[in-house]
């Protein structure tokens, strides 16, 4: 009898993964843990088709694997709409690596943080989204969907065969994702463009400024969101700015939680996050301007009067839950008619559409992953109605709300158009999933050379004996310093887990708590007269007046971990707020921290 072949733990776990996989019917081999380390770096190089899996043209990586048990008695198929980007090559991400290690960071002057539209996408050029081909009635789906997958393809080949991979950034390659910005567009009677205030021009693709006002003769709505988290004289700015180069945009303020601006943050508040309860959603500002817009350009033909009545009942009630220092329930409200979409309504609309149909205007909010779409949505509504996470890719099908009977809002899903931005401005602004980033340290780099990163966190360099002593900083000595510091420790060498502190790092930013805000073009020679502007004193007023009182809101330090991106975990990933932090009680912050986690006393507040 032959001797028998060795078979080693680590073949049977391989052996065992692969058998689960088969059980799923997953057809592209993937692994369910696709954000950890180990399984990034043994997924397959060849898995290089696009979305419908036809045609193999270029490099993709496919994110936020979900697992599945084959398709659903719908035929629904949970990664249907998941991230697609352009993969980095090894030798790339190595080059980077590298980069990280050998060069010394030099702060950069405030002309760099000026940013030009014209710059970043480069009007006129390929740099374009995809239309929907046009159709008929006689074609059958089969058909249509063929067309629009040819014609996606011809898209893709344009932008690849223009420039090459080191000068595009990220952008989506998921056909089925387009098809849901189509379909919001085609339903929509006003286009909300919803931007992050700190880089405005990064979310603003003018492709789709032009076919919005151009080819749909559709009224585009410009939402700065997030004001609070830049100064007021840069909001300003970056409001004229756009609209003296858009004219026909209407420019709308907008913020799920005003803070009083009169009042200044401590640089030691970096890892404080704040923590609202209650109707913490009513206390939106910007409702009443985006109100104003709407009925700007609706002109009387649509009764608004509903919208401005629930405005008048949310200031009401918070007024009046800051006076009694009461909670209300988030279910006291009155009830908001959901519509969840499904396939059947990407059929094909009709040639012609009719507009503010039935007596009610529909609101289509689109923009890039991780500018507040959700939380705008229930910034209007005032209360949670849909969820939020700052993971990339949360919102993987459009749905509507109806926010009064003549209003009906519509949530896209985020999309990234193409550009010619730095990636790692990409990964800053929170549109790549940070646990699933290959290479995160020169997006450190990249905000330490912008940002005292250094000074804001007081890190002491890893090699400095005399701390006192001035040494050169570059990417690599940061992540390992803010690991020294917060105890970052691999599991077998016990070493610092510089990936997880570089990983920590982004959250920061993306957060908000390491703000970097960019520029609009001529803002530094002219930063006097917007400070002295008189609609800078104005927003600072109204922050004040909306902003939360002292005993409503609460702040305690967060500890960062570097894989808060599971679904499971959106009270930690909530893109302006934590799920779970909505209905705290009322008491200090230990009791708090404890109540929900159970090694609290340990003092391990980790993921």
């Amino acid at each position: 009898m032959p001797r028998k072949k060795p078979f080693s733990v680590k073949q049977k776990k391989k052996q065992l993964q692969d058998k689960r996989e088969r059980k799923r019917g997953l057809q592209d081999g993937l692994r369910s843990s696709s954000n950890s380390r180990s399984g990034s770096r043994e997924r397959r190089e060849e898995q290089t088709d696009t979305s419908d899996g036809e045609s193999v043209t270029h490099h993709i990586r496919r994110l936020n694997q979900q697992p599945s048990q084959g398709l659903g008695p719908r035929g629904y198929d949970p990664n249907r709409y998941r991230l697609h980007f352009e993969r980095d090559s090894r030798e790339e991400v190595e080059r980077r690596k590298r980069a990280a290690r050998e060069q010394v960071l030099q702060p950069v002057s405030a002309e760099v943080l000026e940013l030009d539209i014209r710059e970043v996408y480069q009007p006129g050029s390929v740099l374009d989204f995809p239309r929907r081909p046009p159709w008929s009635y006689e074609m059958s789906k089969e058909q249509l969907m063929s067309q629009e997958e040819r014609s996606f393809q011809e898209y893709l080949g344009k932008i690849h065969g223009a420039y090459t991979s080191d000068k595009l950034s990220y952008f989506e390659h998921n056909l089925e994702t387009w098809r849901q910005l189509w379909r919001v567009l085609e339903m929509s009677d006003i286009v909300l463009l919803i931007t992050d205030i700190r880089h405005p021009v990064v979310n603003f693709p003018p492709a789709l400024y032009e076919y919005v006002t151009g080819e749909l003769g559709l009224a585009l709505v410009l939402v700065l969101n997030k004001v609070d988290l830049a100064p007021p004289a840069l909001v300003v700015a970056w409001k004229h700015y756009f609209h003296q180069h858009y004219p026909q945009l209407h420019i709308v303020l907008f913020t799920s939680f005003p803070r009083d601006t009169r009042t200044p943050q401590e640089p030691g508040s970096v890892l404080k996050k704040n923590r609202r309860r209650g109707k913490g959603w009513t206390r939106a500002l910007g409702p009443e301007q985006l109100l104003k817009a709407c009925e700007a350009i609706t002109v009387g033909k649509v009764d608004l009067s509903s919208w401005r009545e629930k405005i008048a009942r949310d200031v009401a009630g918070a007024s009046w839950g800051n006076v009694s220092g009461e909670e209300e329930e988030e279910d006291d409200g009155p009830a908001v008619l959901v519509e969840q979409q499904t396939d059947s309504a990407m059929e094909p609309m009709g040639p012609s559409r009719e507009r503010y149909k039935d007596g009610v205007v529909t609101i289509g909010c689109v923009g890039f992953p991780n500018v507040g779409k959700s939380s705008l949505i229930n910034g209007l509504v005032g209360r949670k109605v849909v969820s939020v996470s700052r993971t990339p890719g949360h919102t993987r099908y459009f749905q509507t709300f109806f926010l009064t009977p003549s209003v009906k809002l519509c949530d896209c899903p985020g999309l990234i158009f193409p550009s010619l931005l730095p990636r790692q401005l990409q990964v800053l602004a929170g549109i790549y999933p940070i646990a699933q980033i290959q290479e995160p340290y020169t997006s450190v780099g990249y905000l330490a050379s912008r940002i005292p990163v250094q000074a804001l966190l007081h890190l002491r360099h890893p090699e400095a004996e005399d701390p006192s002593a001035e040494h050169p900083w570059c990417a690599w000595d940061i992540c390992e310093a803010w690991a020294e510091k917060r105890g970052y420790k691999t599991a077998k060498a016990a070493r610092n887990d510089v990936y997880r502190a570089a990983n920590s790092l982004l959250r920061l930013a993306v957060d908000g708590r390491l703000s970097l805000c960019f520029h609009p073009p001529g803002y530094s020679e002219q930063r006097g007269t917007w400070e002295s502007h008189a609609e800078t004193a104005e927003l600072v007023l109204s922050q004040g007046r909306v902003g939360p009182a002292g005993d409503e809101e609460e702040e305690e330090e967060e500890e960062l971990s570097s894989s808060c991106e599971e679904e499971g975990e959106e009270d930690r990933d909530a893109d302006e707020e934590g799920e779970g932090d909505e209905d705290t009680p009322t008491s200090d912050p230990g009791s708090c921290l404890a109540a929900r986690n159970p090694y609290a006393l340990l003092g391990e507040d980790e993921c």
